[in-house]
């Protein structure tokens, strides 16, 4: 609920375009809703140097209020001061302006520092605007020192809108636009809600192929037009369907929803809950035993963790999860709300996990490697990672079909029955060979990988068990690595190589054979899975035929020169 009504944002004047011709960089009409999109210049609502700047007020007024604090007090609550200061306020400003007689000139130097802030506030809003062409997302700020920063339509990993407590009671939203490099991301803050919305799913109708049913509809109303009338018809009915996308603006119904007990109990259960418990009690006894001030030095560990601890807890709340046309809308946070939408295409490892501490009650927890647009820096991108912070199976299996909808019916089996709980008695997986299981003593069972037509599948640990997804339409590369001890005992350690994340691609002590054998079935799947892949155009390119390519690796069976306890 917003205590002020949401601002337009008001268009840049711009001079009158010069007559030389120069291309249109207006998207097309029919893919956007907001009138901010209309390739011209705009700029951000009114009140956003009131927020980018409300650090600066709240120092000052800080410096005010200690300065002021025993005048404060004594207005407030008479008599509480010490009666030794008879009614004086020792470096008190107010008390020095009243005995020199400077109440003018201290009301003008306040004004003119508040007219100072003010103008500069304008003057940064001024200069701050962006425009939404038909290939790039722009945005000009600065006035000594102007940057210009563009995220180009087809680079968009995502589109994130973020609502801080402040911005909400305003209606007001930040949107960042998630490009595909370090540091690339486009920000645009801030907008009012609606607008944001509105220019979310702008942008990610444009980023998609949805501009292609847009083309063809243009051509089929154009004169000498090659197309056909039936062939207007069906785009045209594909433009019908894109113009519709995300109407009415509102959160979707999500699919899974967590009980606060689940949400809090997973963090009771959590290894950095029980190492810290551990760490006190040690602490407790050394202090007993004869050094008490260890005690006093863990009290600022215990509160930065307490708060670390509600924050995990906050940042889970009204997390919701759902699909929408333009991807995976995903939102989590109670004080500050996030929503990010993550477009088809854009996943490239998908993992769930379990820990021991949550096998009885049956919760796992699932985390993606996708691009963030963020430097290594930014302590903000494991937020992102995080798609599912604890949920019951059936919870897993909801959110896989809306992060993996690719993945064939009949494979399924080998994601929940063999790949989260096995192994089982007629494993798939090709696991750790018993000559080399005491590398991996109690995991040896679990530790193997599967080659599916659509994914390598890693399958790892038995107190903390673990099953990556890594699609074959993004898997950079795939490599093998062999130490000394390795080579004695013909055994190789398996790398899916993809972006940086909380998703690890390592597999290691699996036999040797079996590994060169996946090595060239995983580089044959990858060619075929990238030369038919059509995820990162997810609207108006469905009528397009992929290629054949001739994938005999599709019906997977064991290396011929595996040894034959490779598959135990």
């Amino acid at each position: 609920m917003s205590s002020i009504p949401p601002f337009d944002e008001s268009p840049v004047a711009t001079p009158s375009p010069s007559p030389s011709p120069t291309p249109n960089t207006a998207p097309p009409r029919a893919l956007t809703r907001s009138p901010l999109s209309d390739g011209e210049w705009h700029r951000l609502h009114p009140l956003t140097p009131l927020l980018r700047g409300g650090l600066v007020l709240v120092i000052v007024a800080g410096i005010v209020i200690a300065n002021l604090r025993d005048r404060i007090i004594e207005g407030f609550v008479p008599g509480m001061l010490d009666e030794d200061y008879n009614g004086e306020y020792p470096s008190d400003p107010i008390e020095f302006v009243i005995v020199n007689d400077l109440i003018v000139i201290a009301l003008v130097g306040v004004l003119v520092l508040v007219a100072l802030i003010v103008a500069l506030f304008y003057v940064s809003w001024r200069f701050h605007t962006f425009r939404i062409t038909g290939d790039d997302v722009e945005v000009r700020s600065g006035v000594l020192f102007r940057t210009h920063r563009r995220a180009p339509l087809d680079r968009v990993q995502g589109v994130n809108i973020t609502r801080p407590m402040i911005a909400r009671l305003l209606g007001m939203a930040k949107l960042e636009v998630v490009g595909a490099g370090l540091d690339s991301n486009v920000k645009l803050e801030y907008l009012s809600t609606p607008n944001a919305e509105e220019v979310r799913a702008d942008i990610l109708r444009l980023a998609s192929g949805a501009r292609l049913g847009d083309a063809r509809a243009d051509a089929a109303t154009t004169p000498g037009s090659r197309l056909s009338g039936a062939a207007a018809i069906v785009t045209g009915g594909l433009t019908e369907i894109i113009d519709g996308v995300e109407e009415p603006i509102s959160e979707p119904e999500s699919v899974v929803h967590i009980p606060v007990g689940r949400l809090i109990g997973s963090h009771l259960l959590s290894g950095s809950t029980i190492g810290l418990l551990l760490a006190i009690a040690a602490i407790i006894v050394g202090s007993i035993v004869g050094t008490p001030w260890l005690l006093f030095g863990m009290i600022p560990a215990v509160i930065g963790f307490g708060a670390y601890w509600v924050r995990g807890i906050t940042r889970a709340l009204r997390y919701s999860i759902a699909p929408t046309p333009s991807g995976v809308r995903i939102t989590f946070g109670l004080f500050t709300t996030i929503t990010e939408t993550l477009p088809p295409g854009r996943l490239h490892a998908v993992e769930v996990s379990q820990s021991i501490l949550w096998r009885k009650a049956g919760w796992w927890a699932i985390n993606v490697n996708r691009l963030s647009g963020r430097g290594p820096t930014d302590t903000s991108t494991d937020q992102f990672a995080s798609v599912l912070p604890v949920g019951t199976r059936a919870d897993v299996e909801r959110v896989l079909r809306l992060l993996l909808p690719d993945l064939p019916e009949h494979e399924w089996p080998l994601v929940f029955s063999h790949g989260l709980l096995g192994p089982t008695e007629d494993d798939p997986f090709v696991n750790t060979p018993r000559r080399a299981r005491l590398f991996r003593l109690l995991s040896w069972r679990r530790n193997g990988y599967l080659l599916s037509p659509e994914a390598l599948l890693l399958r790892k640990g038995l107190i903390w068990r673990t099953l990556a997804i890594f699609p074959l339409a993004r898997l950079q590369s795939v490599g093998l690595t062999q130490g000394p001890i390795d080579r004695a005992l013909g055994v190789a350690n398996l790398h899916a190589h993809t972006i940086a994340g909380r998703v690890s691609g390592q597999l290691g002590i699996v036999d040797r054979a079996a590994a060169l054998d996946v090595f060239e079935k995983t580089e044959a799947g990858v060619i075929s899975a990238t030369a038919g892949d059509r995820t990162h155009r997810w609207a108006g390119e469905g009528d397009e035929t992929p290629p054949v390519v001739d994938e005999p690796w599709r019906t997977y069976a064991p290396p011929v020169d595996a040894s034959p306890e490779a598959r135990s």
